[in-house]
């Protein structure tokens, strides 16, 4: 009873149907192939325009499926698996059409009613199909494309303005721990905050926080914060987040310019220059001294905190942060912690629909080493002293996801010593769900809380199956007499990139003989987790890259 159509181009299928009949459910095409001792070239190129000539007629939600000879993906699929060189290169070759490979799986002809092989070249020769694979393709989200936006906040009595840093424009006020939200990472908080109400009285507040003057951040690095200026003229077209934005909490810049001529030498002209939180630990100190805190209550604040780090798998520009705060008797602090570290780590292991139950355990943080190598340990540790880390056993080796200090200045009792304890909420997130990759937990896929009904934590299974990477180097002068800040330069990458570069590794420095000039060499690894991502717009991101690093870091190209 179906419709069969002859003498079809694959490279342009949209002319063989009517508008009304180009939104396919599943487009075959089984060993494609361009005749002949056709080389690998040429057969990229045929799978190319095939690409795009399907997303011509494929439906939204539709899918590709494409059938190859072991070897031909250049997959990991693949065994054994061929140089990158010689192969089709699928994966690359669909992105430049808009395409992720979602599935891959062996391609068994016997399951396929009513196909049979017609031999080698037609003749009565067995086509060899073993090991093939069929690599099954759908729409990916379109590349973001950043635009400027400004956001307004009624502090006191004052509506001010300020424009999202840029790296941080897609990530701001998305609500993953409002009530509506079946995001893993709203899922973690409410568990644990379940799990802790049922061994200590508790309150719990989504931090909502207005503009703070105190001295919160002194001996905190300035290249860790993203700082912002307000500004409290109207500004025609600015986007009204005011309801949302009360996550965001805000820290002056006046805590770090203490006279004039500091303030100039610094560029913190104005005192209206302001940051954006980078952790939630300042403003439970903030409470604490104006007396908000109930004795004998276990405190816990939750939202979302901004900082400026370098580029990894596990650092993290912004993330959800769990701080919980009590008061123990002096002697006794030893024994609560390892109290709620031990509910903390019976309430992980209750999740076990996900079938990883990590070993959590407390590390005191006795060496310097152990700060130096995260970036989450080493700025938690400018804020204040560090006394135990909270770490698992799941890779990589050591990881911490969370910072227990304690203080005993923060009361007005000589008898009582203040715990607080912070989680990253992100980071368990990812571990509980097998999620290798940060920018997973921010995507804007609709596949990715699909995953997670109602809240339910679940293994995750990724949506977008080897995704390829693009090298490139950048080669520059450091301006004379300066210190070349190196995650201001990750920071400017993230922002031109969209989150696309997940490595930037330094090859090179040398300084030149006779001028003292120092020039640098970094390595950047170009790579999606989500969207297609091809060799053209990675291309694109690095001349982009170019420019905007010799425009706000002042280097020379060469």
């Amino acid at each position: 009873g179906a419709e069969v159509m002859f003498s079809v181009d694959c490279t342009k299928l949209k002319d063989y149907f009517l508008p009304g009949q180009r939104e396919f459910d599943c487009i075959y095409f089984n060993f494609p192939h361009c005749g002949r001792k056709a080389g690998v070239v040429k057969n990229r190129e045929l799978l190319a325009r095939f690409f795009h000539s399907s997303a011509e007629v494929l439906a939204e939600e539709g899918e590709v499926h494409v059938a190859l000879c072991n070897g031909q993906g250049g997959t990991p699929a693949d065994q054994p698996r061929r140089e990158w060189h010689n192969s089709w290169q699928i994966v690359a070759v669909a992105a430049g059409a808009g395409f992720i490979l979602s599935d891959v799986h062996p391609f068994k002809a016997e399951t396929i009613h009513g196909y049979k092989c017609t031999g080698y070249r037609s003749q009565d020769k067995s086509f060899c199909v073993e090991g093939a694979l069929t690599h099954v393709f759908t729409r990916s989200t379109p590349l973001l494309c950043v635009t400027p936006v400004s956001c307004r906040i009624q502090l006191e009595s004052q509506s001010v303005a300020f424009q999202v840093p840029q790296v941080l424009v897609d990530k701001m006020n998305r609500g993953f721990l409002q009530p509506n939200s079946s995001h893993p990472v709203r899922t973690v908080k409410e568990e644990l905050t379940g799990g802790l109400s049922q061994a200590f009285p508790l309150q719990s507040t989504d931090s909502c926080l207005s503009l703070l003057h105190q001295d919160h951040l002194r001996g905190v690095c300035p290249s860790n914060i993203f700082w912002i200026t307000l500004s409290p003229e109207d500004t025609p077209g600015t986007e009204e987040l005011s309801h949302r934005l009360a996550n965001a909490v805000l820290f002056s810049r006046v805590d770090f310019c203490q006279d004039t001529e500091k303030n100039l030498q610094e560029g913190c002209h104005s005192p209206r220059q302001f940051c954006l939180r980078p952790s939630l630990l300042p403003h439970a100190q903030a409470m604490l001294q104006a007396g908000a805190f109930l004795p004998g209550t276990l405190h816990v604040l939750s939202g979302p905190v901004f900082r400026q780090c370098r580029i990894s798998p596990h650092s993290m520009p912004v993330f959800h942060e769990m701080l919980m705060v009590f008061a123990a008797s002096r002697g006794t602090e030893s024994s609560c912690i390892q109290m709620l570290v031990t509910n903390i780590k019976t309430t992980i292991h209750s999740l076990h629909q996900t079938g990883i139950k990590p070993n959590i355990s407390l590390q005191e943080a006795t060496s310097s080493e152990t700060t130096e190598a995260n970036d989450f340990a080493a700025f938690e540790s400018q804020l204040s002293e560090i006394q135990y880390f909270i770490c698992t056993d799941t890779d990589p080796p050591g990881s911490w996801v969370g910072i227990i200090r304690t203080s005993q200045e923060l009361t007005s009792s000589e008898e009582l010593v203040v715990v607080f304890v912070s989680l990253n909420l992100d980071l368990l997130a990812m571990l509980l769900c097998g999620i290798s990759d940060w920018r997973m937990l921010w995507t804007w896929d609709t596949r990715f809380l699909r995953q997670f009904p109602r809240g339910e934590l679940r293994l995750f299974r990724s949506f977008s199956l080897y995704p390829p990477s693009y090298v490139h180097d950048l080669s520059f002068w450091v301006p004379d007499g300066q210190q070349f800040d190196e995650v201001a330069f990750h920071t400017v990458a993230r922002a031109v990139s969209g989150e696309m570069v997940v490595s930037i590794q330094l090859r090179d420095s040398f300084q030149q003989v006779g001028t003292g000039r120092s020039s640098l060499c970094f390595r950047l690894t170009f790579q999606s987790c989500d969207r297609a991502l091809s060799h053209r717009e990675a291309a694109e991101l690095q001349l982009r890259l170019r420019e905007e690093v010799c425009l706000h870091l002042g280097v020379t190209l060469r």
